[in-house]
């Protein structure tokens, strides 16, 4: 049985793709390229995938439509490539929900080092659902629709989510009746590592029990699991 990660690396640039994928070869990764959307999501038809390399700037579909796309459908991580180092680039791959971001040129080691990273991060995070092709997440009366990213409550109105709440429910979703500590869900939700100050992810549940109508003192939904982390305490089903 083959145990070498396989990288996909998406970009329209013919010469960086051969390089590229002689150096990951050459670092104990299995790797595949594919020069656009087309080329990357027949691949993914076709063979199991640990991590994409992704860039922004391609023909057809772009790195960020591609990346939203692929969020919609699985958790496969994402590393985000571009030749712009604009900080607004970064923020909206992140948003997108990538993983990971670098910019162009780039170090071929550290983007080894980066794929590395990323892969023992998700690597050591708890089973989840198998990668969803599904179109709606039904929870509790509550609906997360996955193609327009919002929420529809059991009144059947639209609650509009932020990109880091829409990231941080899904991940809730993927993950019912288990908990998941700070680690787990900054490593999912922005790819990084938690800080021991870091209170972000306290208050993006928060925001989320507020869109939820979520009783902050006794929530029913979103429960803290004290000294652990948060637990979605609701069955999920999905629509395809």
């Amino acid at each position: 049985m083959d145990t070498q990660p396989c990288i996909l690396f998406v970009d329209d640039d013919r010469d960086i793709r051969s390089l590229l994928a002689e150096y990951l070869d050459a670092n104990g990764f299995r790797t595949l390229t594919a020069a656009d959307g087309t080329g990357m999501w027949r691949i993914l038809d076709s063979t199991r995938i640990d991590l994409i390399v992704l860039d922004l700037t391609l023909p057809g579909e772009d790195g960020l439509t591609l990346c939203r796309t692929l969020r919609a459908r699985s958790n496969l991580p994402v590393i985000m490539l571009t030749a712009r180092g604009e900080p607004l680039d970064r923020i909206l791959g992140l948003e997108m929900g990538a993983d990971d971001y670098m910019a162009k040129p780039f170090e071929p080691r550290e983007l080894i080092a980066r794929i590395r990273n990323v892969l023992r991060r998700t690597q050591a995070l708890p089973p989840n659902l198998e990668p969803l092709n599904a179109k709606r997440l039904c929870f509790a009366g509550w609906i997360l629709d996955l193609a327009a990213r919002h929420l529809i409550s059991p009144q059947n109105t639209v609650v509009m989510l932020s990109g880091a709440e829409f990231r941080l429910l899904k991940i809730f979703l993927e993950h019912p009746n288990r908990v998941l500590n700070r680690d787990q869900l900054l490593n999912l939700t922005h790819g990084r590592d938690a800080d021991p100050f870091d209170r972000s992810i306290d208050l993006q549940v928060s925001r989320l029990r507020q869109k939820l109508g979520e009783d902050a003192k006794v929530p029913m939904l979103l429960k803290t699991v004290r000294n652990e982390g948060y637990v979605l305490a609701t069955p999920v089903s999905v629509e395809k």
